[in-house]
C-alpha cells in the first residue's frame, strides 16, 4: 500500500477508513469535503475541495459510503485511486480488486472472486468463490455472499443480508437489512424480506 494518502469525504464512513489506514502505518495527507460539517475528524483537519490543488494529489480513497457519490467523484477527479484493506480481512491470493475498493475488518474475500472499482466490502462481510462485483457496489457489515454470485454496478446490499449461490443481481439495486435473496434480482430492484421480494424500483437517475 502507498504510504501517502488523501481521503476524499469527511463521515462516520471516513473513521473506518482512516482506522484500516492507521493499522497498516500509512500516512493520510489530507482529508477532503465537499461542505465539512467539521474542521476535524478523528483529530485530523478536514479541508474543502476548492482549496485543493488535485494535480498534486497522488493517490486518493473516495471515503463517501453513497455508491452514486463516489461514481460522480470518481469520473470528476482523475487520480490514482487505491485500496485499503483492513489487516484483519482474508483475501485468497486469487482475488482480483480493481481501484479504491474498500475491505474492511473480518470480512473474508474466496478464490476467483473478481471485486471491482470504488467498492465497499464491508465488517465481517463474506464474499465466496467465483462471486463477480461490479463497480461502486457496498456489500454492508455481516453480508454473506455464495459462491458465484453476481452483483451489478452501483448495487447496496444492507446489512446481514444472504445471498444463496449462482444468483445475479443487477445493477443499482437495493437490497434490504436480513434479506434472503433466493432468485435473480432485476436491474434498479428494491429488495426486502425472506424470502426477497422486490417492492418497488429505484429510478435510474437517483
Amino acid at each position: 500500500m502507498e504510504t501517502n494518502i488523501t481521503l476524499y469525504g469527511a463521515s462516520g464512513h471516513s473513521k473506518v477508513i482512516i482506522d484500516i489506514l492507521n493499522c497498516n502505518s500509512v500516512t493520510i495527507t489530507a482529508i477532503i469535503d465537499d461542505n465539512p460539517k467539521t474542521d476535524t475528524i478523528l483529530g485530523m483537519p478536514v479541508v474543502k475541495n476548492t482549496d485543493t490543488n488535485f494535480s498534486k494529489v497522488q493517490h486518493m480513497i473516495i471515503s463517501i459510503g453513497n455508491n452514486k457519490v463516489r461514481e460522480r467523484i470518481s469520473n470528476q477527479i482523475k487520480v490514482d485511486y487505491i485500496n485499503a484493506i483492513h489487516p484483519t480481512a482474508i483475501l485468497s491470493k486469487t482475488v482480483t480488486l480493481g481501484k479504491g475498493t474498500v475491505i474492511m475488518a473480518g470480512a473474508i474475500v474466496n478464490p476467483d472472486a473478481t471485486i471491482g472499482n470504488h467498492c465497499i466490502i464491508n465488517t465481517g462481510a463474506v464474499v465466496e468463490h467465483d462471486c463477480h462485483i461490479a463497480d461502486f457496489v457496498h456489500v454492508s457489515p455481516s453480508v454473506s455472499l455464495a459462491g458465484n454470485v453476481t452483483v451489478g454496478q452501483g448495487t447496496h446490499i444492507g446489512i446481514g443480508a444472504k445471498v444463496i449461490q449462482g444468483i445475479t443481481i443487477g445493477k443499482w439495486a437495493t437490497i434490504g437489512a436480513g434479506a434472503i435473496i433466493i432468485k435473480d434480482i432485476p436491474d434498479y430492484a428494491v429488495v426486502v424480506g425472506n424470502p426477497g421480494k422486490i417492492i418497488k424500483f429505484n429510478k435510474e437517475n437517483e
